[in-house]
């Protein structure tokens, strides 16, 4: 679970002293909208139905919309919209009195339909992402809130099976280890989003979830805040997420992933990825180098083989050595044949639930190899490339499909259909057949 300037800075008191001021990173995803796959030119990132949006003054990738331009609703409704509202959440359970002092003084608020409206295109290559996903003062920030919060995470992690490391890497990205939470109010919010028409349903649904989070009494109507979206906490999560996987780890009778301490959020976020099929000991991924002569289109998420089997295939790690078996990986090109190269195993998939985009979850792990001590990702990056545009993007796809490489659609999303049929155009024309879809792959398509 994207990232401009415009948020709240939320000073708080209590959380862990920062070396240097350091905002969240996180890909932030877009409730509802279809997320798209990190493009091999770069992070290109729209939104998905995952926990953990954001918004704050953090740098942001951000990534072009494509749902209609819609007209914002007129505000003078809104108060007819809540008494309508009021019989829906109360046939889903919420009581009368929830009701009202969760809406007591709540207003429509422009500013959170401006921010969603507000949803111009900013591309960022995935290694000026990485830059600052586990930057200098993102690891050392890191390990000053593990070193602060150490025993909790040792019994975070001995309960869930969920490196701790990973665990302070989610919460780094998210809201850079507790220093950007998010100050708006979510009733508030939410039920904005909720009247307005464009994303309604998805946004009742979360605001409905809200409610019940209040009535359980973990958190007091005006003391629940987040993001402008609706995220929540140190590792921002939404309402329904909240309810599927907060745990109340302090033991208090609250499940409060709000306070400045982050000991639920922390855990939290653990049950998530340990409910979402976590293995322990299990690595997200290696950096691996490929031999001359590699058959790049093996490097495809659906092409998996034992660490053995790749070994076999001249695939190593870093010091020439076959990777350990942590059982059945592929190979990852973020960057096509001229960047860093990644054996990747079942851990990466369950950070993906988190966030799908790929840049977010090498962000997520390579900072947590970082925190713990590990190196720097050695191999280089084609930095004499830009990021397509939205426009080339889709430029890139009509291209493709013109000259008989069918990409199947034409939405400006660098998925796996256009990755194939850049690599079907890469053989015709004696390519390295990586799927890389560079701007260089473009002009020459042009």
């Amino acid at each position: 679970m994207n990232r401009l300037i415009s948020g709240i800075i939320v000073a708080l008191a209590g959380a862990v002293p920062a070396i240097a001021l350091e905002r969240s990173v996180r890909p932030e995803p877009r409730p509802v909208i279809e997320l798209a796959a990190a493009s091999t030119s770069g992070v290109v990132l729209t939104g998905a139905q995952v926990p953990g949006v954001v918004r704050s003054i953090r740098p942001q990738i951000r990534g072009t919309v494509s749902a209609p331009v819609v007209q914002v609703a007129d505000k003078a409704g809104f108060g007819t919209w809540i008494k309508g509202f009021r019989g829906r959440a109360l046939a889903k359970g919420i009581s009368p009195g929830t009701f009202d002092r969760a809406f007591r003084g709540v207003t429509y608020d422009p500013e959170v339909i401006k921010r969603d409206r507000n949803q111009s295109e900013f591309t960022k290559t995935l290694w000026d992402y990485l830059d600052s996903a586990a930057s200098d003062t993102r690891i050392a920030n890191g390990k000053a809130a593990m070193r602060k919060h150490g025993a909790t995470l040792d019994r975070i992690e001995a309960r869930f099976g969920v490196d701790k490391h990973v665990v302070a890497a989610v919460w780094g990205l998210e809201s850079a280890y507790g220093t950007f939470r998010g100050s708006k109010d979510l009733v508030g919010s939410l039920a904005t989003l909720a009247f307005d028409a464009r994303r309604g349903a998805f946004f009742e649904q979360q605001l409905v979830a809200g409610l019940k989070i209040i009535q359980a009494g973990d958190v007091a109507p005006r003391s629940m805040t987040g993001s402008w979206a609706g995220a929540m906490g140190h590792t921002q999560f939404i309402p329904t997420s909240y309810l599927d996987y907060a745990v109340d780890f302090t033991g208090d009778g609250k499940r409060d992933i709000w306070s400045d301490s982050p000991t639920d959020a922390l855990a939290s976020t653990a049950n998530y990825l340990a409910k979402f099929g976590w293995v322990t000991g299990q690595p997200w991924g290696v950096e691996v180098q490929v031999p001359d002569g590699f058959d790049y289109t093996l490097a495809n998420r659906k092409v998996l083989k034992s660490p053995a089997d790749w070994g076999g295939l001249g695939v190593k790690d870093m010091q020439g050595r076959v990777v350990p078996n942590h059982g059945a990986a592929s190979i990852l090109l973020p960057a096509g044949a001229e960047g860093a190269a990644f054996m990747i195993f079942k851990n990466f998939e369950v950070i993906e639930r988190y966030n799908t985009a790929d840049a977010y979850v090498i962000g997520v792990g390579h900072l947590s190899d970082r925190l713990r001590g590990g190196p720097t990702i050695k191999a280089s990056w084609p930095r004499g490339d830009r990021a397509l545009t939205f426009k080339e993007r889709v430029e890139m796809q009509k291209l493709l499909t013109a000259k008989g490489f069918d990409t199947r659609k034409i939405d400006g999303k660098i998925g796996p259909l256009t990755i194939n049929a850049v690599r079907r155009y890469q053989k015709s024309q004696g390519l390295v057949q990586d799927g890389y879809a560079s701007l260089r792959i473009l002009q020459r398509l042009r």
